[in-house]
């Protein structure tokens, strides 16, 4: 084992106990301080704990025009990361395959650092999701997937943009924030009435575009550390290891969700 006062290296593998956040983002909002997060994580996990008893007592709400403005502002603000990602990865000519983080301010590397931040934003804007199913009384939608998801992503996405705001990021980045266009627009469409629910179909296909993420995700991951990227050998380790149990609680929700759909529509 082996430490440069920047990282812990054993064998050849090296880990970010002692690097130094990314200068560039250091002392952006909500991006500095080590109190961000659990601060975050806590008042997000009482809304979970307790939001419902304290809802249960009223009827539920529709919020029907609220959940659309959310949910059209989600994806619009999702179609501006994965755009800013697109464009300013192409000019600066990025691999898809192994992209290492520089400390550099020329335009088109802030531009892809602020729209990670703006991605690492956007988590902290997905606790309203929770929030509508707690308003509403969707208990059934308020599970384990949901809340672990949204609390593990804040955590990923604060690492990232504190530590590797540039570089290989943008990949995991750039194809979560274009599966999350797809996903608001099906959550603004959804609250738009029962003449639109004929046209709604394609519901399980989303959750089969969530899977094949996580699939691209871990192969993605693992080819960075098999081919030794100098990107971070620890960021992609725990990236992939973190798609590994999303592919089987995605894939449950999938089996549970869709399967008995079918099974019931082959019986009748």
């Amino acid at each position: 084992m082996v430490s440069d006062g920047n990282s812990t290296t054993i064998g050849s593998y090296s880990f970010p106990f002692g690097e130094q956040p990314d200068e560039r983002t250091r002392t952006w909002p909500l991006v500095e301080s080590l109190w961000n997060v659990p601060i975050l994580l806590a008042f997000y996990l009482l809304m979970v704990l307790y939001g419902p008893k304290w809802t249960a007592r009223n009827k539920p709400l529709q919020l029907r025009v609220p959940l659309f403005c959310h949910s059209l502002a989600m994806a619009l603000l999702n179609a501006h990361i994965c755009l800013e990602l697109f464009i300013s990865s192409r000019t600066l000519d990025y691999s898809f395959g192994c992209q290492p983080c520089l400390v550099s301010y020329s335009p088109h590397e802030m531009r892809i650092a602020a729209a990670l931040w703006w991605f690492y934003i956007s988590k902290i804007l997905e606790f309203a999701d929770t929030a509508f199913f707690i308003l509403r009384h969707k208990w059934k939608q308020l599970s384990f997937l949901h809340v672990y998801h949204h609390s593990t992503m804040l955590i990923l996405c604060w690492v990232f943009v504190k530590w590797k705001p540039t570089g290989s990021t943008f990949v995991p980045a750039m194809m979560n924030s274009f599966v999350h266009i797809i996903m608001y627009g099906y959550y603004a469409l959804s609250v738009l009435g029962p003449r639109i629910q004929p046209y709604l179909w394609w519901k399980r296909y989303l959750t089969g575009l969530q899977l094949l993420q996580f699939t691209i995700g871990l192969v993605w991951a693992a080819q960075l550390v098999i081919r030794g990227c100098e990107y971070g050998t620890w960021i992609s380790l725990s990236g992939g290891a973190y798609m590994v149990p999303f592919l089987f609680l995605f894939g449950r929700f999938y089996a549970q969700n869709y399967k008995v759909s079918a099974d019931t529509k082959k019986a009748m």
